[in-house]
């Protein structure tokens, strides 16, 4: 049914090192950090013990030449001395990091880094930014569970960025938890949006494939239709109304579904096209059902051995269609004469076949003032699909909004037009 390929999707966020790192290519990862080099702040000379001034004076110099194997070295120098402040080490312990990065190594930095928070020295606003340090090395080291444990203590601090989010989520699918992709899936859209930023896609993929491994129909029915609210692809469409029409045992509801594919481009297959016009058929709209026939053609669909018998339909109904079109104005005004709005509705739905819209609209509407309609579920799908094709959207989701007025109509029928309405603009 579905061939979405989620967990090997390659999808990957930008996430960022923030520190005194320079901007580096690191693993191939992009790793962003402030001006190159450590940060050598007077402040913090002044709290380091005059015990280890000539090192990190040496390694100063060094890290403003960007020769970080000696900014290491003299910094291991410094290790080595006695009587080292808990202050020292943090200093001595993250600056090392910071040269650990600008030499691309991942692992080392992260021995550093945990090393620097170990000390117990790190202010407030280092801790934060040595765990965003970690949690990047993290991520971008397949380290997912040490990513998850990382990124929640950022979602806990308020620090999380929609990306460190997303990370935490990409991470549940590495680990295949999907209990926490839903929970975590559904986290980070609420990030996006509150951050005003267009919620990813691959998020509600990731979603779908845990519903759909899962078997679970009604959420998978539900996330295609966030999906399609997002992005209303042909191939979502296509997904959800295999969906519903396999479910539907009645011939004049799925019809109505098939009339939903049709028009959001969704039908894939020839025998879809065959169905739905022979339905049309027997409905007594043989123009709209040719139509649907030349449209399966043009796109190829009809397999060798369909040709024949599918060519001798199309011509029954080419044949039907024309006789009707002859008694056209005849029909529309004895519909118009009678007090009840039945003919007038069928009236407009054969406009509709023939193309004519705006008569289809007239027609329609007329009826429906006139009330005293067989389907009026029908009256106004028919309403909306000649409002589209006359490229009027707001009437047509007016159209679409009237058929929760109709009474005993399916839930399923009103909300797959009610999403497709809130697709139109």
């Amino acid at each position: 049914m579905m061939t979405h390929s989620i967990r090997n999707s390659g999808h990957r966020p930008a996430i960022y090192l923030t520190g005194y790192a320079s901007v580096v290519a690191m693993l191939g990862v992009l790793w962003l950090g402030a001006e190159p080099g450590p940060a050598w702040s007077a402040e913090k000379e002044q709290q380091i013990s005059r015990v280890i001034a000539k090192e990190v004076n040496a390694a100063q110099k060094a890290a403003q030449a960007k020769q970080w194997t000696e900014v290491i070295k003299n910094l291991d120098d410094a290790l080595t001395k006695s009587g080292l402040t808990p202050f020292d080490q943090k200093f001595i312990y993250y600056e090392r990091a910071v040269a650990d990065v600008n030499l691309k190594d991942a692992k080392s930095a992260q021995v550093d880094f945990e090393k620097a928070l170990a000390t117990g020295a790190a202010s407030a606003e280092e801790k934060a930014t040595i765990t965003r340090s970690l949690f990047s090395i993290a991520y971008n080291t397949n380290q997912y569970q040490k990513t998850v444990e990382l990124g929640k203590e950022l979602v806990d601090a308020g620090t999380a960025t929609p990306d460190m989010f997303l990370a935490i989520t990409q991470s549940y699918l590495q680990l295949k938890d999907c209990k926490n992709i839903i929970l975590w899936s559904d986290k980070t859209l609420a990030a996006e949006r509150k951050a005003g930023e267009t919620p990813k896609e691959n998020l509600l993929l990731f979603k779908l494939q845990c519903y759909t491994d899962a078997g679970d129909n009604k959420a998978i029915v539900s996330e295609y239709g966030d999906l399609i609210r997002l992005n209303p692809k042909s191939a979502y469409w296509n997904n959800l109304l295999l969906l519903e029409i396999q479910d539907e045992r009645d011939d004049r509801a799925t019809l109505m579904l098939y009339r939903l594919k049709f028009d959001t481009g969704a039908m894939q297959t020839g025998s879809e096209f065959i169905e739905m016009a022979q339905f049309l058929g027997d409905a007594g709209l043989p123009a709209e059902a040719q139509a649907v026939l030349e449209k399966a053609f043009a796109s190829n669909l009809i397999k060798d051995d369909q040709k024949e018998r599918t060519t001798r339909l199309l011509n029954a109904f080419k044949t039907r269609a024309e006789a009707d079109k002859k008694g056209q104005a005849q029909f529309d005004a004895e519909a118009n004469k009678n007090p009840a709005g039945e003919l007038d509705v069928k009236v407009g739905e054969v406009y509709y076949g023939a193309g004519d819209y705006t008569n289809a609209v007239t027609a329609i509407t007329r009826g429906l003032g006139k009330g005293q309609i067989k389907h009026p579920d029908e009256a106004y799908v028919y309403l909306a699909r000649s409002q589209v094709a006359l490229k009027n959207p707001a009437e047509a989701k007016k159209a679409i909004a009237s058929l929760k007025t109709v009474p005993n109509i399916s839930p399923r029928e009103v909300a797959m037009w009610e999403l497709y309405g809130e697709t139109l603009h």
